[in-house]
Parts: C-alpha cells; structure tokens; sequence
C-alpha cells in the first residue's frame, strides 16, 4: 500500500503593494520662470494683456480675452515666440530646481503652451513640463487652444496619487489652488496678497530656500 504524502504549504500573505514614494508638483509662470503674457503686454503695451491667473480665477474665460486681443493688435505666435526667447528664468530658479531634483522627483504643471514653454525649459535643463497647446490659423495667428485635460493640474496631482506618490504642490495663483488642495502637502510661493489672505490657512514664501527647506522636512518627516 502507497502511502500518499501529503506537503502542506503555509503561505505568508504580505503586502505587495509599492512604497509610497514623494514627488512635487510645481507651478511654472511666476515660481520658476517670468509670465510670458506680462512680457508680451509690455513688449506691445497692451495693459489689458497683464491679467493673470494671478487675477482672474476662470482661465478659459482668460484665456479668451488673451486670444482676443493679440488677434486685434494683429500679435502672431511668432512674434509671441520671439519675446520668450529674450526671457530668462527667474533668479534662483536653475539652483532651486537642481538641488529640488536631487532629492526628490519634480513635475512642472503649467497652463502655458507647449508652442510657449520650450525655450525657457531649455535654460531649466529640460525638466518634465506638462501643459497645453495652442490651435494656430494658416496666418500664424492664435486661432484657439486645446486644453490637455479640464483643471489638469488637479488631475496630474490625483493621478499621482493613484500611483502610490505623495505629492508635495506649489504654486502662486488661483489655478494652482486645486492642485494644492488635492496635494498632500502644499504651499503658496510668492503669491499676490489677495491670494495670501483668500487662502491664508496656506503657507506662503518667497524665498526659493524656504520653500525647499519646507519640502525636505516633509520628506524627511514621511508624511
């Protein structure tokens, strides 16, 4: 007679899930580089052109207006592109960033335009910049835009989050808001005073090496 032997195996149910891990969400326009329709309302003296986000909360409504007026003063995206390339990032910018990257990952979430970003990226040594793109008519005028996603700097912050990050966001405007408020960590840099006291349960600095020293002792923290 076969004696059957039977091997038990004990199996020990862990968790097999990643490690949550930080990284930081940025604004660009205003924290790491000059605003570009500011230059451009300069550069043709069109003050209408100064409203940012900074002023205006409703960025397709914004975004309109903008549109509006380069078309009536007869602006083409390259005459548009020819003012980015005369700007250079803010000072501080370029150190802030490399010593931000080499403690921990760093995406820039803007509501620029891809057909903008490109030269001021360049001089920021070609960090990751998520933003939107603009619809050009066969003069080179600004005809549109297209928008990668509604509130998209909310959305890159929750899928992040979906994938196990601990985001860390900071911006100066009213559309960094949601992304801040989504983020599990989030701070005010170099923000208007009506955004400041609209939102002054949020931390503001001005100074690149607080804001970095605040992010680090998140980290250093865990959470």
């Amino acid at each position: 007679m076969y004696v059957k032997s039977v091997l038990k195996l004990s199996f020990v149910f862990m968790d097999t899930s990643p490690p949550s891990q930080f990284i930081v969400t940025l604004d660009v326009e205003g924290v790491l580089t000059p605003e570009i329709w500011i230059a451009v309302a300069d550069h043709f003296g069109i003050d209408e052109l100064k409203r940012t986000t900074k002023d205006e909360p409703h960025y397709q409504l914004l975004m309109e207006q903008r549109i509006r007026l380069v078309n009536e003063h007869d602006i083409s995206l390259a005459d548009i592109q020819s003012i980015i390339s005369s700007l250079s990032p803010l000072e501080g910018a370029l150190a802030f960033l490399n010593e931000l990257r080499s403690t921990v990952p760093v995406v820039l979430l803007s509501d620029t335009f891809e057909e903008f970003i490109g030269p001021l990226m360049l001089q920021l040594q070609k960090p990751l910049v998520l933003c939107h793109r603009l619809l050009i008519d066969d003069d080179g005028h600004i005809s549109s835009f297209a928008e990668r996603i509604p509130d998209q700097k909310f959305e890159a912050v929750r899928a992040l989050q979906r994938l196990n990050y601990q985001v860390i966001a900071a911006g100066d405007s009213y559309n960094d808001l949601s992304m801040i408020d989504q983020a599990d960590a989030g701070f005010l840099f170099r923000a208007p005073n009506h955004v400041r006291t609209e939102r002054s349960d949020l931390a503001c600095f001005d100074d690149y090496s607080d804001l970095l020293s605040s992010i680090k002792n998140i980290i250093e923290s865990g959470c």
